[in-house]
Parts: C-alpha cells; sequence; structure tokens
C-alpha cells in the first residue's frame, strides 16, 4: 500500500513538473523583405523547434536557416550563400528569452492574453537584445503564440547590393507563430 501511494505521489509530481515546459517541433518563423521594387525576398520556416516554460516565463526558439523556403530558387540560393546568412558556419537563428509579464497571461485559463516578450535573437553568430509584443490564446490546455516585429540587417552583419539597391528590405519583418 505505501509503495502503490509513494508512486502515485511522484507520478503526480513528475506530470506536473513537466507539464510546465512545453515544446513543438512545428512552429513557424516567416521571413518578409519585400519591397516595392521586389516582392519575392520572403520565406517561410515551417521546422522551428521552440519551447515555452510557463512557470517562469521562459521561451527559446531554433530556426533552421536551410530550411527558410523561397518561391525564387536563386533567391533561396543567395540567402544561405557566404555573403547573407552563410548558413554552412552559421546554421539557425535563435532566440532565448522571457516573458517579460508573466503574470498577465494565466495559462491556466481559456482566454486570449498579451505580453512582451524580451531576450536575445541571435542571427549568424549575432546577438542582439529583443523586445516584441507577443499574443498567447489558451484554449482547452492547448497554447498558441505569436509575435510580429523587425530586424535591421545590419546589426547582424548582413549587407550587400540588394539591401543598398532597395531590393530587399533594410529591416525584414519577422514573424513567429507556435502552438503547444
Amino acid at each position: 500500500m505505501k509503495k502503490t501511494l509513494l508512486i502515485a505521489a511522484l507520478f503526480v509530481t513528475a506530470t506536473s513538473v513537466f507539464a510546465q515546459k512545453k515544446t513543438t517541433t512545428s512552429a513557424t518563423v516567416t521571413f518578409d523583405a519585400t519591397t516595392e521594387k521586389d516582392a519575392l525576398p520572403k520565406a517561410e520556416n515551417k521546422t522551428v523547434v521552440a519551447s515555452l516554460d510557463t512557470k517562469t516565463g521562459a521561451v527559446a526558439f531554433e530556426a533552421p536557416v536551410k530550411s527558410f523556403t523561397f518561391t525564387n530558387p536563386m533567391i533561396q540560393e543567395h540567402f544561405n550563400g557566404d555573403k547573407w546568412m552563410n548558413s554552412n558556419e552559421f546554421p539557425a537563428f535563435t532566440f532565448k528569452g522571457k516573458i517579460a509579464d508573466l503574470k498577465a497571461v494565466k495559462f491556466d485559463k481559456d482566454g486570449t492574453y498579451t505580453s512582451t516578450v524580451e531576450g536575445t535573437l541571435t542571427v549568424k553568430g549575432k546577438e542582439q537584445k529583443v523586445s516584441a509584443p507577443a499574443t498567447f490564446v489558451v484554449k482547452g490546455g492547448k497554447i498558441a503564440s505569436t509575435s510580429n516585429f523587425s530586424i535591421a540587417l545590419a546589426d547582424y552583419g548582413i549587407a550587400g547590393a540588394p539591401i543598398d539597391g532597395g531590393k530587399v528590405a533594410k529591416e525584414p519583418k519577422i514573424s513567429v507563430a507556435a502552438d503547444f
């Protein structure tokens, strides 16, 4: 009897501890560097790994650079090349941060909540602080999160004639979405 109670108590404790951290392997990141001169520098990556710790507010994602897909194969080749993302040397974008106002998000209650996520985005080996609004939708124990922000390519050492010529936005829009 004591063994059964002990095993049951350990199971309940382990379940509640593991339920705090949620992960997904099918988050999405979009990269939109379109301009009036060129509508093609837009990509999507559906192979992003993301995590969310509902107790601490820790948020993270990792996006493999080679998994960003463009409609034009030539743009995809340039994107992964040495002058742009250099995906052979820097294979992933990463973000590690926290929900700034964790108390504003009720992960145990259905609803739509907004807060700011703050952390460090690493692109091409260069780290920059990022602060962006985020929306969390809780429904039936499931959590969907979205965030939209822009980055300055120059901050990550990304430059070149297409940017200078106005064919690629100097500050592309980034969107991140994950279902936990």
